[in-house]
């Protein structure tokens, strides 16, 4: 399991972009639509193969059938940092000795982009959403390979939730990720072109 990018939510694609580029200070570039999903997107590509999106209900998009990834449809107040999603080789095998609400695998597609994420049939990913969302990526093609350098690195990404520990031995040791007891929450540690940066 290797962290692969983080998503920031709004109630708008707006509101998640424009927090994004204020607090670290550079431009998010396109991204796109999830139909299956009723989501769409904007990117920003980060140092060491990892990225960010900005991400948000479409509101030209119809209902979705299923209930939508990211906890959206329960979505509302200020943009921030919401989810964590982790890569992994084989998503069934990782699935198969998580809890049962770690999702189930979901074949996606945005434009020659394809892949699967586990999606609980709530929306909703164990330990008050925190828990990682697992994506595998079918081929070699990666939206970070396709973005370009915005000059930000993750430094350091912290997990707060009472249960932290627990959280931590079902996950286990991942680069500059680190587990903290406290209320539920994201921290992203970034160093940018401007000095280090802080998303919440």
């Amino acid at each position: 399991m290797l962290l692969d990018h983080l998503a920031v939510a709004g109630e708008t694609l707006e509101q998640a972009a424009a927090y994004v580029e204020h607090a670290l200070g550079v431009p998010l570039q396109g991204g796109g639509k999830h139909e299956t999903f009723g989501t769409h997107n904007r990117l920003l590509g980060l140092r060491d193969g990892l990225y960010l999106e900005a991400i948000a209900i479409d509101p030209n998009a119809p209902q979705p059938q299923p209930t939508r990834w990211f906890d959206l449809d329960r979505f509302s107040g200020s943009a921030r940092l919401t989810n964590w999603i982790c890569r992994v080789s084989d998503i069934d095998a990782a699935l198969s000795i998580l809890p049962d609400d770690a999702g189930k695998p979901v074949e996606l597609a945005r434009g020659a982009l394809r892949w699967q994420m586990a999606v609980p049939p709530n929306g909703r990913l164990p330990f008050d959403n925190l828990f990682p969302a697992l994506i595998r990526w079918h081929g070699d093609l990666h939206p970070a390979k396709m973005l370009e350098d915005s000059g930000c690195r993750l430094k350091r990404l912290v997990v707060f939730h009472p249960d932290a520990l627990d959280l931590a031995r079902l996950i286990g040791d991942l680069e500059t990720v680190v587990f903290d007891t406290g209320p539920a929450a994201l921290r992203a540690e970034f160093e940018t072109p401007h000095g280090p940066r802080v998303l919440e």
